[in-house]
Formats: C-alpha cells, structure tokens, sequence
C-alpha cells in the first residue's frame, strides 16, 4: 500500500502541475488502533505554481482523489493550509504529528511547525474536540447496546480536551499518548485497553452493553470542558508571519 500511496502522490503532481510539500496518515492507523480492515486516509499538503498566487480569479484550493475501498487521498493547498493554520485548525496539527509520513519537503515541515506556537490557540481547539465528542456522543451512545467502537471516536477528543487544560502544546495524534499521559491506573483505563485491543483484532467491533466506567468518564469531562473552555488561551492570527512563511516557500520551491 505504501508503493500505492507514493505512486498516486506523484501522479497528482505530475497531472496537476503542484509539489507535494507533506504526506502523512490521518485516520485510525495514525491514532494507534486501526482495525485488521481499516482504510488508508492520506492527507497532504501541496504548492501550486506561482502564477496561481497572481490571479484575480479564485482557483479550488482542495485536492481529491476518487475514494476506493481501500484508500482515502486528498489534500490542501499551501495558502489555504496557512490560512487554517491561523486558526489553529486541529486537523492541520494532528496531521504535523502524524507518526506516519508518506513525503515530506524537510525545509517546509520545519518551518510551518515553527509557526505551530505562535498561532496555537488551546480555546479554538478545545471547542473544535468538544464539538465533536458531544456530537458523537448523542449520536451513538443513545441506547442501552452501543457500537463498541465508537467509544474511542468519542474518548479521543474528549482526552484531546483533557490535554488542552492539562498540557502545553497541541493535542498528540497517538491515542495511546492521551492514554497514559493524562489517566491514572485503574477500571477506566483498563477497559479503554481493552477496547483498543479489540478494536486491532477484530473487522467488526459490533455491539454491547455501555461500559459504566467510560461514559460516566465522557460524561463528566465533557460537563467539566463546557464550563472551563472559554478560560482558555485564544492564541495570535497575526499574519505577516504566515505571510512570509508563503512568499518565501513558493520562491524556494519554484526557484528553478
């Protein structure tokens, strides 16, 4: 698959005309508990040429590739990427934590992830994952028998807020990261193992009763986020820095 996902990525820039500037995985297998059947969600980042920064007419700044059973690919352009990164957009830093990397333009990763900091907002975050987890949560926690699986679609951003009040930095991608960084030993975190164990060996993790220690853990947090994500950090849009950031990557990329 990996072979796949480098052939598609030079395909896009031989037909588009664009530089891949970052590839990474974005779904289960980068979170740490993909299932024996889990699809590949390829994320990435591209520059355009530079003439596509002097027009007057808006271009489409998405990239995506027709989705099969097996592979998700589409991506960002650098403008607007830098645009997200103004607003401290989660999926743009999870995607910069990725642990796993397809392609990457060393000069580029570097510099967008000094501008990570300076733009690093933990109240937009905190809202962005809290959304989420409730949206999840009153969507497939409703009945007494539950998707298993969809217990760790809502713990992660609900640890993701955990970290965000607890912790420096954007939220790690690594599930297991949020795991034994931020719970104590105990009922809770062994049936989140438990979980996660399962959810890697079986196709279908199917149906069961709810597991008292996990929602009376998400129920709790997601109250508690509520009342104490408005305290949070809003973090700085200034945006000569991106700005520069732009310039100076499409000189750099296209200076042949």
């Amino acid at each position: 698959m990996n072979e796949l996902i480098q052939q598609k990525l030079t395909e896009i820039e031989r037909e588009r005309g664009v530089r891949v500037l970052y590839a990474c995985e974005s779904g289960s297998r980068a979170w740490g508990f993909p299932s024996p059947d889990s699809d590949w969600d390829v994320r990435f980042i591209y520059i355009e040429r530079p003439e596509w920064y002097v027009t007057v007419t808006p271009r489409r700044d998405v990239i995506e590739m027709p989705i099969n059973d097996a592979l998700d690919i589409s991506g960002w352009e650098l403008r607007k990427t830098l645009n997200l990164m103004r607003k401290s957009n989660p999926p743009l830093l999870e995607w910069l934590d990725s642990p796993i990397v397809y392609q990457q333009d060393d000069a580029f990763v570097a510099g967008i992830r000094e501008l990570v900091p300076l733009y690093f907002s933990p109240k937009s975050c905190a809202y962005h994952y809290l959304h989420m987890a409730r949206h999840n949560y009153r969507e497939f926690m409703k009945e007494d028998v539950v998707k298993l699986k969809k217990y760790l679609y809502i713990l992660r951003p609900v640890l993701g807020c955990l970290w965000l009040e607890n912790r420096s930095g954007p939220v790690p991608m690594r599930f297991e990261t949020l795991v034994d960084e931020l719970l104590d030993e105990g009922q809770l975190k062994e049936d989140i193992r438990g979980l996660v164990a399962l959810k890697k060996e079986t196709p279908e993790l199917g149906k069961g009763p709810k597991i008292p220690s996990i929602n009376l853990f998400l129920e709790k947090q997601m109250a508690h986020m509520e009342a104490v994500a408005s305290e949070l950090d809003t973090g700085d849009r200034v945006v000569k820095p991106a700005d520069n950031f732009l310039r100076e990557t499409i000189r750099r990329v296209w200076k042949e």
